[in-house]
Formats: C-alpha cells, sequence, structure tokens
C-alpha cells in the first residue's frame, strides 16, 4: 500500500500500524505469504456447511480464533434446495462485495481519503445450462458481475475505482487461477 504520512485511525482503520505491516512485509517477504482454509461436510441435498478457523500467516499459523466461522450452503427451492443458506454462487457476490469494499476502504485510508459511507449493490447472470450438463458451450459459472458503488466521499469516482483493483477477490474472478482436486473413496456400509 503506498501509504504517505497518515497517522492514526481513518476509516477505522489504524493507518499508523497498516504502515508498520507493511514496512515489516518489504523488508520481509515471507510475512506476505498466507494460506487460508475451508473444511465443508454435505448434509443433505443441495444443504452444505463449511467451517474456517485456521490460517497460516506472517509466518506463523494463526491461534487467535478460538470459535470458528460457520457458514451453511443451499439452493432455493426453484432449484431443488431448502433454502436453508445462500447458495455458493451467491456467496461468490458476497466475497466480492466484501474484499472490494475492504480493500477501498484501506487503500483509502492509506492515502488519507474519508469515506463516510460505502454501500454496494451486486448482481451475477448465470445460464444453468451448463451446470446441468445441457450444453458445453455454456459458461458454468457467472457470465457477468457487475457491481454498483455508492460511496460518500470528496474523493472522485475514478480515484476511488483504482482502489478496488487491489481486491484478491476481485482478481481471483477475472482471472484463472489453477484449482486441483483429488478425491478419495471410502466403502459404503
Amino acid at each position: 500500500m503506498s501509504q504517505t504520512t497518515m497517522s492514526g485511525v481513518i476509516n477505522g482503520v489504524d493507518v499508523d500500524r497498516m504502515g508498520a505491516t507493511t514496512q515489516a512485509v518489504q523488508s520481509n517477504p515471507s510475512l506476505a505469504t498466507f494460506q487460508f482454509r475451508a473444511a465443508n461436510q454435505w448434509i443433505g441435498g443441495g444443504y452444505n456447511r463449511s467451517t474456517i478457523k485456521s490460517f497460516y500467516g506472517a509466518g506463523q499459523e494463526d491461534m487467535t480464533r478460538t470459535t470458528p466461522f460457520v457458514l451453511d450452503a443451499d439452493k432455493p427451492a426453484v432449484l431443488l434446495g431448502k433454502d436453508q443458506g445462500a447458495s455458493p454462487v451467491e456467496y461468490v457476490l458476497h466475497a466480492l462485495a466484501a474484499c472490494l469494499t475492504t480493500s477501498l476502504v484501506y487503500h483509502a485510508a492509506a492515502r488519507g481519503i474519508c469515506l463516510e459511507s460505502v454501500e454496494s449493490y451486486l448482481e451475477g447472470d448465470l445460464d444453468l445450462q451448463g451446470f446441468l450438463g445441457i450444453s458445453d458451450k455454456v459458461q458454468r459459472g457467472y457470465k457477468q458481475i457487475r457491481v454498483q458503488f455508492t460511496v460518500k466521499s470528496d474523493a472522485s469516482p475514478e480515484q476511488l475505482q483504482e482502489l478496488t483493483k487491489y481486491s484478491p477477490v476481485y482478481d481471483i474472478v477475472s482471472n484463472p487461477v489453477p484449482v486441483s482436486i483429488t478425491i478419495t473413496t471410502q466403502p459404503t456400509v
């Protein structure tokens, strides 16, 4: 983050601590290596549950989380689910909105840009023909995602949009990421 000589708390972000973190990573790039983890268990139908607790970062296993985050996912009834949680593709929209917002807020703080409020609305277009195996010519995921921000700030829309490019989730959904899948089978009883 290109931080100027800002100090204190801006947008709820401790910019002194942010600056110290940035300097520490510049001095020791291995501190920038993180590994996030999630464990998932199928419950029934489209309903499944992910548990998120541990991660590796800043050169060590994180031991600060004592309680895991639990995220339930399901499908709406029209997609044969029981609507017991957001659908996985809705979680992608949430992850994108949350990461774009955090990136905007943190980078604005680093530049001394004060924000009064940040809201976003996201829409993603998906064609089920790919998921259902009806057509291999139809993308299985989102064909397009639209994000509309409403921000109260003295900064220009162009300045603020520039700050969103630092979002890791934006990068994940905008660029191909290699994913390896391994399946181990166990005999049924």
